[in-house]
């Protein structure tokens, strides 16, 4: 723990503060994750310090995001998929040539088209084997245009206001595809003026967190 202490600068005060689940991550907090080799690279036993803390607001539900960052600077975004069961959904940001070479471009466009239900494989041999494990082979949209904002806040012990939303809030609209196993997906962003962010996203158990540093 010493060398990962001092990269952070992480104090030695012992703290009081008991962090055994992921909902509970505040800014400062550090986590260590499993060893294993279904996890890709960039996460396989990797500890990663809790950098920031966004939420997504949507009309009826707010997603709380957790920007976390290990030693080589690799920006993870961490959010919880709750359903009967809570699973960690761990996604990475890929830029625009990146999606040219593991996607067929005409069929990506798809998503944008009503009534939203593209579908999209993953080109067979793309060139970017770091991201092999990151990737179902066939998606499926589960989601088109649904609306929201994002607060690079914490909002999760409160409620943005409307003037937050309009002043504060980035509104956007979001699309999502699900691999056919509903281990990956494709999280895909579109703000005002055209910006895009294409996000790789993975699903994995809680217990992938295997330890806790609580600041």
């Amino acid at each position: 723990m010493g060398f990962f202490k001092s990269l952070f600068s992480k104090t030695e005060e012992v703290t009081s503060r008991e962090l055994t689940q992921p909902d509970d991550l505040i800014i400062g907090d550090m986590i260590t994750l499993d060893d294993s080799f279904a996890l890709p690279s960039q996460l396989k036993g990797k500890q990663l310090k809790v950098e920031a803390v966004n939420t997504y607001e949507y009309e009826h539900r707010r997603v709380t995001e957790w920007q976390l960052k290990g030693i080589d600077n690799q920006a993870i975004f961490l959010t919880l998929d709750k359903d009967d069961e809570v699973y960690l959904a761990l996604s990475i940001k890929v830029s625009r040539d990146k999606v040219e070479q593991l996607f067929d471009m005409e069929s990506f466009s798809q998503i944008f088209e009503e009534p939203g239900e593209a579908e999209l494989s993953v080109i067979e041999n793309h060139p970017i084997k770091e991201l092999s494990q990151w990737l179902g082979q066939h998606y499926r949209q589960t989601s088109f245009a649904d609306f929201g904002y994002y607060h690079p806040k914490d909002y999760r012990k409160s409620r943005p206001s409307q003037s937050e939303n309009e002043n504060q809030g980035d509104p956007f609209e979001s699309y999502q595809l699900m691999d056919d196993t509903e281990s990956y997906a494709l999280d895909i962003e579109v703000y005002e003026g055209g910006e895009t962010e294409v996000s790789l996203v993975l699903y994995r158990p809680v217990t992938d967190i295997r330890e806790y540093w609580p600041i």
